[in-house]
């Protein structure tokens, strides 16, 4: 059900935890993988990697920051958002703080008080201008 592969380009993940409604998780929180949060957490969530994701249903909330690769929120933020690859924000989203994000998906009806904020992409480094031109000669790198 669950794995590691990307299929249409969206990733899907062999670990996913769940935190059901109903339950409420006072201090922070580091994730591998995947979760979906139904319940509420007080304190910062942190994803540890590249592949994590976050995903608040419409009946979860979280009062505290948020720092992950990839952030789907449709339910209560009282917090600062860092999405450092993409954010979606669906229809219920409620978010009472700043938004950083690369990608950012947005539905009518979704709420935000606070900044949003682009994040661009990193320049590519250049090569130095000598090895550039002694590789464009034919010459051989030192």
């Amino acid at each position: 059900m669950f794995s590691s592969k990307k299929s249409n380009g969206k990733a899907s993940y062999s670990t996913t935890t769940l935190i059901a409604k109903g339950t409420v998780i006072r201090g922070d929180l580091s994730f591998t993988g995947a979760i979906y949060l139904e319940g509420r957490i007080e304190g910062t969530l942190r994803a540890e990697g590249d592949d994590a994701c976050l995903t608040l249903s419409d009946q979860g909330a979280i009062v505290g920051e948020i720092h992950a690769p990839r952030v789907v929120l449709n339910g209560q933020v009282k917090g600062d958002v860092h999405a450092s690859e993409r954010l979606e924000l669906a229809e219920a989203a409620r978010i009472e703080g700043d938004i950083y994000y690369k990608v950012l998906e947005m539905a009518a009806g979704a709420q935000i008080n606070g900044k949003m904020v682009h994040q661009a992409e990193a320049p590519k480094r250049l090569p130095a201008p000598g090895v550039a031109n002694a590789n464009a000669a034919g010459a051989e790198p030192a």
